[in-house]
């Protein structure tokens, strides 16, 4: 039987329970709070920009002639919202460059009004008793799933590289999976933020194995200028690589398999702009002019890989390479940059 009710107050609400002492943020069983400012500021965004945040859950008591909320999930994210109307902390340049630097007191009247009006999803109990309270809070604790890697650093880093990461993934996830690289069930579990990452890496610090993604978000989580320079290009090596492959016609290439894609996207990106030390590979000159060519070229590649691979006609020693560095250790350093030395000579 629901013993809850669901609820929606508004963050005005909020401050106002807070500053009538019927806000308790900091039970005895809750942890303390250990966000960083950036993990505030992020919080603090969405919020402004009107995206949705989890819900609430809030246990409701009466003590002494008032009624006491009792925060059981979502402490965190409350005292973000309320330290940054209390202006303890300013938007980083990493969330909102038009806000960047911004406390509340800076904003518009019209954006702090949006802010007060916010709305926050509260899952409300009634007169709980501490033990039922110790309770739900483990029930909530017993069913988080598990993360894997991309969504640990999705949580870990808030800055410039994970940002330009996600928002990148974002924005070529319905090409990823129309194209056949990827499926809507992966990305359920960050599978286009996973290649965003990898590849803006490679545009900062060349062809590396996928185990680097983790180092650049630890190196490059405060470097905006590095970070940008690469979104920039991994833009215009998107756009070059649609070009020659529309969705639908990706979608039943071998350039599909994400470790193909990859490589792709690496000589492209190595003919339009070089990658970092890669000089002993060929640049070939790439041109809107030269799209056909190209094309050509390309499914050339996989039309021979086809043959050896399915039919299997002889290869020739460069071919070979191509095709053994493809079936094994397909993520590996020397492996991805074999692939795309072959890539880039056949163009």
């Amino acid at each position: 039987m629901k013993n809850f009710d669901t609820r929606t107050y508004n963050i005005s609400d909020f401050i106002e329970w807070e500053s009538k002492g019927q806000l308790e943020l900091s039970p005895k069983f809750q942890r303390k709070s250990v966000w960083t400012e950036r993990a505030k500021s992020y919080l603090v965004d969405t919020v402004l920009r009107g995206k949705p945040i989890p819900k609430i859950l809030i246990t409701q008591s009466l003590r002494d002639g008032k009624n006491i909320r009792t925060v059981i999930d979502g402490q965190q994210r409350l005292r973000a919202i309320l330290g940054y109307y209390a202006g303890e902390f300013a938007l980083s340049r990493a969330h909102n460059a038009e806000l960047a630097g911004y406390l509340y007191e800076n904003l518009d009247q019209d954006i702090k009004a949006e802010f007060l009006k916010y709305e926050i999803g509260v899952d409300m109990l009634f007169d709980l008793s501490y033990e039922d309270t110790l309770d739900v809070f483990a029930r909530l604790n017993t069913y988080s799933v598990k993360l894997n890697p991309q969504e640990l650093l999705n949580a870990q880093y808030l800055g410039f590289f994970k940002q330009a990461a996600h928002s990148l993934g974002l924005r070529h996830v319905r090409y990823w999976i129309e194209g056949g690289v990827m499926s809507e069930k992966q990305v359920t579990r960050m599978a286009e933020a996973e290649l965003g990452s990898d590849l803006l890496g490679m545009l900062i610090d060349g062809i590396q194995s996928k185990k680097q993604i983790p180092s650049y978000f630890r190196k490059y989580d405060d470097k905006e200028v590095e970070v940008a320079a690469a979104e920039k290009k991994f833009l215009g090596t998107m756009a070059y690589v649609g070009a020659l492959y529309p969705p639908e016609q990706l979608k039943v290439t071998n350039w599909a398999r994400v470790h193909f894609f990859n490589s792709l996207f690496c000589a492209v990106a190595h003919c339009l702009y070089g990658l970092p030390g890669a000089s002993d590979i060929p640049r070939k000159s790439l041109t809107k002019g030269g799209l056909s060519s190209a094309r050509a070229k390309l499914d050339e590649i996989t039309a021979q890989y086809d043959a050896v691979t399915v039919d299997g006609a002889r290869p020739t020693m460069d071919l070979l390479k191509f095709i053994e560095t493809s079936r094994r250790a397909t993520t590996d350093a020397s492996s991805r940059k074999a692939r795309v030395s072959y890539i880039c000579a056949q163009l």
